[in-house]
């Protein structure tokens, strides 16, 4: 059916373009369009800006928009860099300045109550044979008890031991001070002082602190026991000075009660720093004592020579030149221990030891030949700063051994059993060299000191080479 022009779709005309509004118009800026500037003359031109920071990255997080540099500023980069310096690099370790200042703050009172505890009793008493045998038997009941605490710290952990540990050992400091106040019988100071024997041994806890932070890196655990023993110096020499002058410018308890209050104060914060304490390993029932690990016993006769080493060289110092002299060999072992510390650390530990114990038995010669020869008191201290120098080389690669030759989950009792011996050295040394001091004289009491060295090398080398012919 033919389809009418009326019925075709029609196509839309195209629409023609408005004129433009030529009228004028108040001139309006955009909300967001930057505000027009003065005008600059080109001879004024300001100086120019800086460059512009790095724009920050956008992010949502928890719901709200955060934004974040690009890159880490310069100030953080440079901290990013190792330090040269060995124990600076320790010290990085997280968690280590922490729970090493509270290692010194307990480990300072250990050269503080003995030396307290006579000057208090002999004060009071008047009486230092009283006094002695009093401390005496303080060292006779750590001797025994400490490796079953350590035992105790290996098992249950280090917070959870030492801490009711060292609460038992103030107690029995406060008992000492309340009955020689009170003029108590004899027995009871001796019961008393003999309580402080569960004070827990701080300085191998720190050392198994570091052992399980930088295990597998020889290296860093050689600074960490040289870090320590150099502590240990420190302690000793400022421990007594501090104790003699509380006692003598406040009262004659006065160094107990300080020295009780540092440890338990220093012990608290160490066990606080539960990040870097050594995680628990349950103890089979197979696992031999440390005693029976080969070369222990060995290592820990050496340990017992060279605690009679510093036991001699005490009394017959004190005997010959007076307390304060001491502290020369003191300061000579802090400062090589330190030295020793930034060493490379020694492929054959064993006969790095012997080595040492060689240095030390010709550096302790120096002394004996300057009392021999009448030598003035300068030239003794000098000849005693020499001396002090082989002793923390010495006890650095000793330790070493001793944490090589434990287990890991009884390094706490390991480490204490070394420091057993060297206490029972310190004791058999001393009562050696006051003997030779009432019966020879003072010069002739310098041969007990370098016997006793020479007697420690006497035994790494035979013990070495028994333990050698054994594994073979």
């Amino acid at each position: 059916m033919p389809i009418s022009p009326a019925a075709r779709p029609e196509t839309a005309p195209a629409a023609r373009p408005a004129a433009p509004d030529r009228r004028p118009r108040p001139h309006v800026r955009p909300e967001n369009a930057p505000r027009p500037g003065p005008r600059v003359r080109p001879d004024r031109a300001p100086a120019p800006l800086p460059a512009p920071r790095a724009t920050p990255l956008l992010a949502v997080s928890g719901g709200q928009l955060v934004a974040a540099p690009r890159s880490a500023p310069a100030t953080s980069r440079r901290r990013s860099r190792p330090s040269s310096n060995p124990y600076l690099r320790l010290l990085a370790t997280p968690g280590a300045r922490a729970f090493t200042a509270g290692n010194l703050i307990a480990r300072l009172p250990m050269g503080m109550l003995s030396v307290s505890a006579v000057i208090m009793i002999a004060g009071s008493r008047g009486s230092y044979a009283l006094a002695g045998a009093v401390t005496a038997t303080g060292l006779a009941a750590t001797a025994v008890v400490a490796p079953f605490t350590a035992r105790l710290v290996d098992r249950f952990g280090q917070a959870r031991v030492a801490v009711p540990a060292t609460a038992l050992a103030v107690l029995g400091s406060l008992a000492l001070v309340l009955c020689v106040h009170h003029d108590a019988p004899a027995w009871t100071l001796f019961a008393a002082y003999a309580a402080t024997a569960t004070t827990p041994n701080t300085g191998g806890m720190s050392r198994a602190r570091w052992a399980y932070l930088h295990r597998g890196d020889p290296a860093a655990l050689h600074t960490a026991n040289s870090f320590e023993q150099a502590a240990d110096e420190l302690c000793f020499m400022l421990g007594p000075v501090l104790a003699a002058t509380l006692c003598g410018a406040l009262f004659p308890e006065a160094g107990t009660l300080v020295g009780a209050v540092l440890l338990m104060t220093g012990v608290l914060i160490f066990a606080a720093q539960r990040a870097t304490e050594p995680p628990v390993t349950p103890r089979t029932k197979s696992a031999a004592s440390p005693l029976r690990t080969p070369g222990m016993p060995a290592l820990l006769a050496v340990f017992l020579a060279t605690g009679a080493v510093f036991g001699a060289m005490e009394v017959v110092s004190i005997a010959h030149a007076g307390g304060a002299i001491l502290a020369l060999q003191a300061a000579g072992s802090c400062a090589a221990g330190l030295l020793y510390g930034s060493l490379r650390p020694a492929r054959n530990v064993h006969f790095r030891l012997l080595l040492c114990l060689a240095a030390m038995t010709a550096l302790m010669s120096l002394p004996l030949l300057a009392a021999a020869g009448s030598a003035s008191l300068p030239v003794l201290g000098l000849c005693l700063l020499l001396a002090g120098a082989a002793t923390a080389p010495t006890m650095v690669t000793g330790m070493t051994l001793v944490q090589r030759a434990t287990r890991p989950e009884q390094l706490n009792e390991g480490m204490t059993l070394a420091v057993t011996a060297l206490l029972g050295g310190i004791a058999a040394g001393a009562a050696a060299g006051g003997w030779l001091v009432e019966h020879a004289g003072t010069a002739s009491g310098y041969t007990a000191p370098m016997s006793a060295a020479a007697l420690a090398l006497v035994i790494a080398a035979t013990g070495g080479r028994y333990d050698r012919r054994r594994r073979t």
